[in-house]
């Protein structure tokens, strides 16, 4: 009985310190539901202002992206249906150029390396040109993307890296053999283990697909060697963990960036779309998302709830 009052009362005093982390601290650095109606066209409310059917991909981040677009949006008037864990990049650009959403957070490198195929650019600027030009081609756009990137991480326990002696990724070439855990996607992409054997040449690597556990659960309990973290993931912070430099620079750039349909920018309400959207955009710092990652992974508080705090802390909701 005592711990479980226990339990409570840290949960609640988390609470409180998560209220004021975010009006506060995350205000000075950063200077909705899972409704599951399906749609293939935007509608207009009776403001003008048309619906936004905002989907997100299948991991905490995402839903978290999710959020914090919808909620600035809803708070300027627009009607937005929520659809989360939609899946993988491919699945979400199945929806977004089929009309089944027209509007979805996704990372600039995902769209030039994973989507359209091409070769990675050398810098933050020409990838978000690059990602650009291609959705444009599309019915499509992209918004103003963050100054945060969340890009893929060679992540090892620091005591194995240290055991096997190694502190980039081409320094696994001279281990003869090793596991690495990943999303399913990760088998198809030039960002994940298609780079790691082509341009690595670790074709000793044996891939283990996750599903509903974490590649941290997996690193900890030894069943993998290494695997495909994020950079802000809030693991990343702590000392127990190691990601390998990428020393041939295949997981690109990665900062966020709105995909959203044309129609939705074509009407008089188009430009407080924009704004809206950039506004919040501008706010997301790396230190921003792995405050706010950190309090929806490690401490299980609602996306809805860490979004909201945020974006009143800084004027937005």
């Amino acid at each position: 009985m005592y711990r479980k009052h226990t339990r409570r009362a840290a949960k609640a005093a988390f609470a409180v310190s998560l209220g004021v982390a975010l009006l506060i601290g995350l205000a000075a650095c950063g200077g909705g539901g899972g409704e599951n109606t399906t749609t293939t066209t935007t509608t207009t409310q009776a403001s003008g202002k048309p619906t936004i059917i905002l989907g997100s991909k299948n991991f905490s981040e995402e839903t978290l992206l999710g959020q914090l677009y919808g909620q600035a949006l809803q708070a300027k008037g627009f009607k937005v249906v929520y659809k989360p864990s939609i899946g993988s990049s491919e699945l979400i650009d199945t929806a977004i150029t089929s009309g089944k959403i027209n509007f979805y957070p996704e990372y600039t490198g995902v769209i030039v390396l994973d989507l359209a195929k091409e070769k990675s650019p050398k810098t933050v600027n020409a990838t978000y040109r690059a990602a650009k030009k291609y959705e444009d081609g599309r019915g499509l756009t992209l918004l103003d993307s963050t100054p945060f990137e969340d890009v893929d991480t060679f992540t090892m326990l620091t005591s194995k890296a240290n055991a096997l002696g190694v502190h980039k990724i081409s320094d696994m070439t001279k281990v003869a053999h090793f596991s690495y855990a990943g999303y399913p996607e990760c088998q198809t992409r030039a960002t994940c283990l298609l780079g790691l054997k082509n341009v690595y040449g670790l074709k000793q690597v044996q891939f283990k697909p996750l599903s509903t556990i974490s590649v941290y659960t997996l690193l900890d309990n030894g069943t993998v060697t290494a695997g495909d973290g994020f950079s802000t993931d809030p693991q990343q912070l702590q000392k127990k963990y190691k990601a390998l430099v990428d020393d041939k620079h295949i997981f690109g750039f990665q900062n966020v960036a709105p995909v959203v349909s044309q129609k939705l920018l074509s009407g008089s309400n188009g430009r407080l779309l924009e704004d809206t959207s950039n506004a919040v955009s501008r706010r997301l710092t790396l230190n921003a998302m792995q405050q706010m990652n950190n309090a929806v992974v490690v401490a299980k508080v609602s996306p809805t709830i860490v979004a909201k705090k945020f974006l009143q802390a800084n004027g937005l909701a």
